[in-house]
């Protein structure tokens, strides 16, 4: 079989599992084992698979696979750490350098009520009873080859945990800089966060780099929110312009509980994000918000299931896309309503502003209902910024560009704006404030 023969990279990668020692305690090794042997089953998705029909994961299939290695943070590092997102905010900071932790550069404070805030592989060597419980249990191989190879691979990540009716006031980070510097070096961090019942936490997941080589991240977040919990989940994708990034969000939520998972992807040549929520609770709310900004030949895709497990439940799914040049943003949203979920309000709702006439946008909203007293809609549009509301302001004095700034400016502050957490919000935008300003169509 030859390098570039559908299937070539799967061996190499089988035969490096086997090779190497998975780190953990003993009950992790047949998870381990699980995931490299639902790999090896699934490899890596075409475009024959109808969930990966509208992106094509060549270019990453055809990476050199090299475990990125832990490397002591130097001075580039600290510095792009100075410089970005949400770093001035206050609160528990875990920062991990290609995957591992970096104590150095992390800012933690001694944990009280019984929070723990901590990365993945020292809560595994301590204490590993609680995180058997959850680990592995809502991101779900079957189907998922990407989540398969970060279950047998993955070496360190985040660990959250939060008491029943504690409140964590501050925003907790979790920054991941990658300063890969061979191309095909791969990253594959795992976050458990669980925040039981009556409690309430924020968590903000970023991804930055230090250089621009073709690395790979691979990563894999789990939610647990239990009964009347207030959970918010912001991830901000700014991976360097050749890297490629693929990202698993799973949760399960419980009754009257309020989550909200918000994902801006504005970096990485290619991106995707899969997103599985489990609505396992009477009467909750769940959120799922998301904005992409695209340029040059970029791919940005959202695919997610919101599954309605019980009755009274509300989901809200809303995703913006602004793409450039000849890039291209992919939406695939699917509401899977159980016969029992009765009373189920459920919307989606994908819009994508195109400013280039070269850039291209493929939505796939679906409905899958089997209760009979539901209320479900769902809709997308695609198109250029509209000549009505163009021509609307120019009658009232407003120049044609700040025309066009206040609308593309509006269009993505409508999914900015439902961001929960204040400083958070005013943070991220900040961030894609300055990016839609330095488009070109904006100056």
């Amino acid at each position: 079989m030859t390098k570039d023969q559908p299937g070539a990279a799967i061996e190499p990668i089988v035969k490096q599992f086997d090779a190497v020692a998975p780190a953990g305690p003993k009950w992790l090794q047949p998870l381990r084992k699980a995931g490299i042997v639902c790999f090896a089953e699934l490899g890596f998705p075409t475009l024959r698979d109808e969930d990966w029909r509208f992106t094509n994961v060549a270019p990453i299939e055809k990476l050199p696979f090299v475990p990125a290695k832990e490397i002591a943070a130097n001075g580039a590092e600290s510095q792009l750490l100075g410089k970005a997102a949400f770093t001035k905010l206050s609160g528990n900071r875990l920062v991990f350098v290609n995957g591992f932790f970096s104590a150095k550069l992390s800012n933690l404070t001694p944990a009280n009520k019984g929070v723990r805030i901590e990365n993945l592989s020292t809560a595994l060597a301590k204490d590993s009873a609680l995180i058997e419980k959850h680990l592995g249990k809502y991101a779900k191989t079957a189907g998922n080859s990407f989540a398969a190879l970060n279950q047998a691979f993955f070496s360190d990540g985040a660990f959250i945990f939060v008491p029943q009716g504690v409140e964590v006031a501050e925003p907790v980070q979790l920054i991941y800089i990658s300063s890969a510097k061979h191309n095909g070096e791969t990253i594959q961090p795992r976050n458990l966060i669980i925040a039981e019942a009556n409690s309430k936490l924020t968590v903000v997941e970023s991804y930055i780099s230090t250089n621009g080589t073709s690395y790979f991240t691979n990563a894999v977040t789990e939610i647990v929110a239990g009964d009347n919990a207030s959970l918010e989940h912001v991830k901000l994708q700014d991976e360097a312009g050749n890297a490629f990034h693929v990202a698993t969000i799973a949760g399960e939520f419980g009754k009257t509980s309020n989550v909200n998972v918000h994902s801006c992807a504005l970096g990485a040549k290619i991106s995707r994000n899969n997103i599985r929520t489990k609505l396992a609770g009477e009467g909750l709310e769940c959120v799922l918000n998301g904005l992409y900004l695209t340029k040059d030949d970029q791919i940005a895709d959202h695919h997610m299931i919101v599954e309605h497990a019980q009755p009274h439940c509300a989901s809200h799914e809303y995703f913006n896309g602004i793409l450039d040049d000849k890039s291209k943003g992919v939406f695939h949203g699917r509401i899977y309503v159980h016969a029992i979920a009765q009373k189920t309000d459920a919307k989606q709702t994908n819009k994508n502003l195109l400013l280039s006439d070269d850039a291209t946008a493929d939505t796939k909203p679906q409905l899958e209902i089997y209760a009979d007293d539901v209320k479900c809609t769902h809709g997308a549009t695609i198109g250029q910024l509209n000549d009505e509301s163009i021509f609307y302001l120019r009658a009232r004095g407003i120049p044609e560009n700040t025309a066009r700034r206040m609308l593309i400016h509006a269009f993505a502050g409508e999914i900015v704006e439902r961001v929960k957490c204040a400083a958070v919000r005013e943070e991220l935008d900040k961030i894609v404030w300055d990016r839609l300003e330095a488009s070109k169509h904006l100056a």
